[in-house]
């Protein structure tokens, strides 16, 4: 199998039907908050590939993707039952969308996007940056990360699915405060775009990851 062999460290729940994977750092993996892997996996002796981006703020010995969990999907429900201590193996880091600690940033995320989105507010506040999400989810992912965003003095909002005049609000009201970071489906970040420019920005600035 192509990739590099990454020990899986630990699996656990972080919100509905999803799930955080770590997964050990292997040499000369030098990713930062924003880019993402190819995991490759063998189910049933057949070759099974997805992108994920990274949801952890640094790679030092270890790294974490976020995966939403699909019950009909091919690898989620499997990546959902490992208990630690099995092998997948990954190739990358990929991706020119990055987050190097030198700006105030506005992680906006839709569904799974909460996982980069996180990561990159968390390297924003490490690094002395100021930190803004905006989360659209009717059941949000990773809340005791975002918690904690809070309490460290992050501006978070989260907003329901379908409530358009919310995130375009949402969007509207931290326009001036960072470097726009949005990641979610094609619907999604094509509405934050569009509340961008509605607000007076410029959408074209925004780096944007659709993941499809």
């Amino acid at each position: 199998m192509e990739g590099t062999p990454v020990a899986v460290e630990s699996v656990r729940d972080v919100g509905a039907e999803t799930i955080a994977l770590e997964l050990s750092t292997p040499d000369g993996f030098d990713a930062l908050p924003g880019q993402f892997v190819l995991l490759r996996a063998e189910l049933d002796g057949e070759e099974v590939t997805r992108h994920y981006t990274l949801s952890s703020p640094a790679v030092t010995e270890t790294f974490e993707l976020t995966v939403g969990v699909d019950p009909d999907g091919d690898l989620s429900p499997w990546l959902a039952d490992l208990e630690g201590g099995e092998t997948v193996h990954v190739e990358g880091p990929f991706g020119t969308i990055t987050y190097e600690g030198e700006t105030d940033v506005v992680a906006v995320a839709g569904g799974p996007g909460v996982g980069p989105a996180v990561a990159i507010a968390e390297a924003a506040h490490d690094a002395g940056c100021e930190a803004s999400v905006v989360y659209q989810d009717d059941s949000p992912a990773h809340e005791d990360r975002l918690a904690a965003l809070a309490t460290d003095g992050a501006t978070v909002t989260i907003i329901d699915d379908g409530d358009e005049a919310g995130l375009a609000d949402s969007v509207a009201e931290h326009l001036e405060d960072g470097q726009f970071y949005v990641f979610g489906f094609s619907d999604f970040v094509h509405a934050v775009g569009d509340a961008i420019e509605d607000a007076g920005g410029d959408s074209d600035e925004a780096l944007i990851e659709n993941f499809g």
